[in-house]
């Protein structure tokens, strides 16, 4: 399809969603992380039109997408804006159109050990974890509480000790991915007033 990311049947692609705003190396650490650690054949950073959690909207579609491409140059990592594309707003209509778009091809939803405590907050979250393997990265702070959450609770049974071939894995598998810590934060980027909007 026209302006979409190829992939072919057999690949491992690993989705990390978000708002961006702005992106920064704390995304890139932990997109290079998962790559090696899961053995992913790509990552595809989905740039969303907007975080239903979130009162105040981000800034303009076009000056994330810029931002994410600046700081994230690597060929194996693709970032795109697939879920305006779409049109879809939650995470799990997105990844239930990417299976139909995309047969064959096992995908991995990447976030960080801050949005697991909330996850269970998101639209359909389990079913969610019902589709796709999930890899939670570590981030400051947020351990203890990620090990915690509502959502590790719920799927204790379903953790994995290792995070090499989580995508080969039938969902739901999760696995909490322990990394050197970056610190960056888009609240903290923006608060500090070093992003223009």
């Amino acid at each position: 399809m026209l302006g979409f990311p190829k992939a072919q049947s057999g690949m491992v692609i690993g989705l990390l969603g978000g708002s961006f705003d702005p992106a920064h190396d704390g995304h890139v650490h932990i997109t290079r992380e998962a790559i090696k650690r899961l053995g992913l054949d790509r990552v595809w950073w989905l740039v969303s039109p907007g975080n239903p959690l979130k009162a105040r909207g981000p800034a303009p579609m076009a000056l994330r997408l810029a931002r994410a491409r600046e700081v994230m140059q690597d060929p194996g990592v693709v970032v795109t804006d697939l879920e305006a594309r779409l049109g879809t707003r939650a995470t799990v209509d997105t990844i239930r159109r990417l299976h139909a778009i995309y047969p064959g091809v096992r995908f991995v939803w990447i976030m960080g050990a801050d949005n697991l405590v909330q996850f269970h907050r998101w639209s359909r979250w389990r079913d969610i974890l019902a589709m796709v393997p999930v890899a939670v990265m570590a981030r400051p702070g947020a351990g203890l509480a990620a090990r915690l959450s509502v959502t590790a609770r719920a799927f204790r049974g379903h953790e994995v000790a290792r995070p090499e071939g989580l995508g080969e894995r039938r969902a739901p598998a999760w696995c909490f991915v322990n990394l050197p810590l970056n610190s960056a934060s888009s609240s903290a980027i923006r608060a500090q007033g070093k992003w223009r909007r």
